[in-house]
């Protein structure tokens, strides 16, 4: 090197890839291992920005001064004095705290839920709720509702700590990307008062741990490839390399999310072990080491922490709970209280329960309520829980004037394929029975309504007569195959005078149903939707006492974390409904939308982010993908940009963070469910490292002192902005002309109304107000029950009015579908029905082969239903009123069900 160059400092490449042509390559190569390069590559690399390593190696890459560790010290005051300012207000409940905070009560009494998100940020919220003396009695059923003998802060302080926690992460991980320590304090800084990443930190949800174990897991791999630059398979290495891997199963387990940190390991992982490949002084030995330690702790490991996340939550939830409806009957066996063992013969008098093989297996079930439209005779549905209202007996098919079969007494009839048969609910004593009559939601031509009809003593008529179609029974079984047979025998039952068949799908009747599920009979039925088995059997008369008894198989852990997955993704997949607060990916980086957590006391807590940061890494994105592509078409043409050492260095590590971005950020664009702005953290933390990074290129040239002054600058900037932002936050007071001086994007909906005019109306509200407890929503079908405090205003009192004002867009919490999908229902008396006199008998109306005999219809009576007995079902005290019943909420509830129904139908239909 001649004396007039200036030798340039080494640069270090995070991803430790292998020596060969940058311009080649999107990510830069690692210098390669330790002395295996003679004078003239040695040369060759300098050239190229990969001078030769520090004679002391500090692990991980991580050469951190003292002075660093006391700055970093200091950050980590600010953003703990940040996220835990006032972290006790407010003291009800915030937004999706309604859902989180119900699961840790759930953990708490042991009681079996769904959710769609993996366990561990559930585990670490329940954890601290434990510790802290939480008996899980709280419901948190309404945002607003105040908190009693409920440890909510020590709750809310897993989010906020690691929320804290992720400041240093980005700091460390900056420095070992060979970024000054001036970038790696902007970075951190910025995240600290990123107003998003504040109000989500602070409060009883997911995505604090869930951008935590992302930064943790990016920082630990930067630090892997620079010990696999250093020295592969050293101790040093294999521990990054394992941490690596925990790290990757430990942000999948907190929510799905994580895959796409898994992707971005995965991709920069399969490229290194590409190039490897192409290095012919590596051998194939050494190249196969290098690809099975990868696998083992990169693939295996997180699959493995998963798993036993899941383990862990089965040990935990032990007993039977309000997601039991949306398991198998197999698992349910393992919550609790299972299945005793039943007959496994069927018969001609035999009490049984009769399970839907597909949507979930519920039950055919009856209750003391009436269709109001149709024929108005009593509902019959699909019920999930175990129930006394799914208790039918099998009857021969016969009719008034016709002797009936002597079940008790006269030789055992068993019921094989072709088999006609009446079922009688034994607990109102009405027969299943259709008609030409349409369903009160599948309106169709070939879907007919199913009923309850009939009356004690009153033998039916032949609209109440069912044909058995075996489908298929237990290979271990062959009897099973001609016969029914408990829990082996798949079977279809077709209406004798229609020809439809009995028939259920994933559409739910209205509230004047409960929510259950409807059941037709459906003459175009898809096979699925119309087998049914028997689950439980009485034992009948006419069997010996030592009849062969059935029971579900237990399933193993393998087989629980399977089905559990599948119904998690099912799920996740159909949360396609509005909200009002919804949001769509293109919106994000510009911060259109945000989304209203709580309004209370003339307060309010809005999660907006910090303009100023968010935009400008928005842009530091956009100037990237520009000049990157720039640079492509520059070298096509035959310059040598990516000779330059400094372009190289900068082209590597923005390229490693902007793959980062669009791996968490892109994949939603190809989702159609329900998405909020909070899906947006992962990728804003990546994208608030690019940023930086463009800052450490900007200002390169500039001496140190210089560059301090212009983070200084920024840092300010982003300070001041958080404070214009931060009552949003902090559920702080504020005045209505402040909050519409901060409507900054004439999308954002604050509630300014909510707010006092001005200090001196706080003030005095502070001082006087008289609290009044008021729920405002939770009609049937509409927006989710908020509580609200009528405050009242001194400013309004002196003019005799009282302030009742409340956001148009009130807070409303996320779609939990599982507690959505939760059926209602509501026990009827086992009493029988009253026997009525021959006159009143006459009045009962039968539709045969589509006509009239000329009878009319029973009474449509109203019912009060009867509270609860047992867990299996929920009360509803409502009073089901005839003629049409009109439901409350946002959107027409006949048109959305109308809706649904005609997709289930139609699926390929794209009008």
């Amino acid at each position: 090197m001649s004396a007039g160059v200036r030798a340039r400092r080494p640069t270090t490449p995070p991803l430790g890839f292998s020596n060969v042509t940058p311009s080649a390559h999107k990510y830069p190569p690692s210098l390669s291992r330790k002395d295996d390069l003679d004078a003239d590559a040695r040369r060759q690399a300098a050239s190229k920005g990969y001078g030769p390593g520090h004679k002391s190696y500090a692990p991980g890459g991580l050469d951190i001064t003292s002075g660093e560790w006391k700055l970093l010290v200091v950050v980590l005051i600010v953003a703990t004095l940040v996220r835990m300012f006032r972290i006790s207000h407010p003291s009800s409940v915030v937004f999706d705290e309604v859902h989180f905070g119900k699961f840790a009560g759930r953990y708490i009494k042991t009681r079996y839920f769904v959710d769609v998100h993996p366990p561990l940020a559930k585990l670490l919220i329940t954890a601290a709720a434990f510790l802290f003396g939480f008996d899980g009695d709280f419901d948190f059923k309404d945002i607003g509702k105040e908190f009693v003998n409920v440890p909510y802060v020590a709750m809310r302080m897993v989010p906020a700590t690691l929320g804290i926690a992720t400041i240093p992460l980005a700091y460390l991980t900056l420095r070992a990307l060979d970024c000054k320590a001036s970038t790696a304090l902007l970075a951190s800084l910025f995240l600290t008062f990123e107003n998003g990443l504040v109000t989500q930190s602070r409060h009883i949800l997911l995505d604090s741990p869930l951008v935590f174990f992302t930064a943790l897991t990016i920082f630990l791999f930067v630090g892997f490839s620079n010990e696999d630059r250093h020295q592969p398979f050293s101790e040093s290495w294999w521990a990054w390399l394992v941490l690596t891997g925990l790290s990757l199963g430990a942000v999948v387990s907190c929510k799905w999310v994580g895959l796409f940190t898994i992707a971005t390991v995965g991709v920069c992982t399969i490229l290194r072990l590409w190039l490897l490949l192409g290095d012919t002084r590596v051998s194939l030995r050494t190249w196969s080491r290098h690809f099975f330690a990868r696998a083992l702790c990169l693939i295996a490991i997180p699959i493995l922490f998963y798993m036993t996340m899941f383990e862990i939550h089965f040990l935990i939830l032990g007993s039977s709970g309000d997601g039991d409806a949306f398991m198998s009957s197999e698992f349910r066996q393992t919550l609790g209280h299972g299945m005793p063992d039943t007959f496994a013969d069927v018969a001609i008098g035999s009490q049984v329960t009769i399970r839907h093989v597909n949507t979930q297996g519920g039950y055919l079930h009856s209750h003391l309520h009436n269709y109001p439209g149709g024929s108005g005779q009593q509902q019959i549905t699909l019920y999930p829980h175990r129930d006394e209202n799914n208790l039918w007996l099998v009857l021969n098919a016969t009719t008034d004037n016709y002797p009936q079969y002597d079940f008790e007494h006269q030789p055992i009839e068993y019921i094989k394929h072709g088999s006609r048969i009446k079922l009688r609910h034994i607990v109102t004593d009405k027969a299943l029975h259709s008609h030409d009559v349409r369903p009160p939601v599948s309106d169709v031509d070939f879907q007919n309504e199913v009923s309850g009809y009939g009356l004690t003593g009153y033998t039916g008529d032949l609209n109440d007569d069912w044909v058995v179609e075996i489908y298929k029974g237990d290979r271990n079984d062959k009897e099973s195959s001609k016969r029914l047979k408990t829990l082996r025998t798949h079977f279809k039952l077709r209406h004798l005078m229609t020809g439809c068949y009995l028939f259920s799908h994933a559409v739910k009747l209205p509230e004047w149903a409960f929510d259950q599920q409807e059941v037709t009979c459906n003459k175009q039925a898809v096979k699925a939707n119309s087998l049914w088995y028997i689950e439980t059997a009485s034992k009948h008369p006419q069997l010996p006492p030592n009849a062969e008894r059935v029971n579900y198989k237990i399933p193993g852990f393998l087989s629980k974390f399977w089905e559990l997955q599948k119904v998690m993704w099912t799920t996740n997949s159909k949360l396609t409904d509005r909200h009002v607060y919804d949001s769509r990916p293109w919106s994000w980086p510009f911060l259109e939308r945000g989304i209203n957590f709580w309004v209370k006391d003339h307060k309010q807590i809005y999660l907006i982010g910090n303009p100023f940061v968010w935009w400008s890494s928005t842009v530091s994105v956009i100037t990237y993908m520009l000049i990157r592509g720039l640079l492509i078409l520059r070298a096509k043409r035959g310059y040598r940009d990516f000779e330059n050492t400094k372009l190289v260095k900068y082209d590597m590590l923005c390229g490693f963070l902007f793959t980062g971005y669009a791996l968490h950020y892109l994949p939603f664009f190809l989702m159609s469910r329900q998405l909020f702005l909070h899906h947006y953290f992962p990728a804003l933390y990546f994208a608030i490292l690019l940023s930086s990074v463009a800052f450490d290129f900007a200002t390169s040239a500039l001496r140190p002192r210089i560059r301090l002054q212009v983070a200084c600058v920024l840092i300010i900037v982003a300070v001041l902005t958080f404070d214009k932002f931060s009552p949003l936050a902090y559920g702080s007071p504020w005045t209505r002309s402040k909050c519409n001086n901060a409507i900054w994007v004439r999308t954002w909906d604050f509630a300014c109304q909510e707010f006092h005019d001005d200090v001196t109306s706080i003030q005095a509200a502070t001082s006087n107000k008289s609290i009044l407890g008021a729920t405002i929503g939770g009609e049937p079908g509409g927006r989710a029950a908020v509580i609200v405090d009528d405050v009242v205003d001194v400013a309004h009192a002196a003019k005799g009015e009282t302030s009742t004002m409340i956001p148009l867009g009130g807070a409303e919490p996320g779609r939990d579908v599982f507690a959505q999908r939760e059926s209602k229902e509501v026990k009827s008396s086992r009493s029988r029905p009253e026997v009525v006199s021959p006159e009143e008998k006459e009045r009962v109306v039968s539709v045969v082969g589509g006509t009239t005999e000329g009878i009319s219809e029973v009474s449509n009576k109203d019912y009060t239903p009867n509270p609860p007995q047992q867990g299996g079902s929920t009360s509803e005290q409502a009073t089901l009123q005839g003629g049409h019943h009109k439901t409350e909420g946002p959107l027409d509830q006949a048109e959305a069900l109308a809706n649904e129904v005609a997709h289930e139908l139609y699926p390929d239909d794209n009008r």
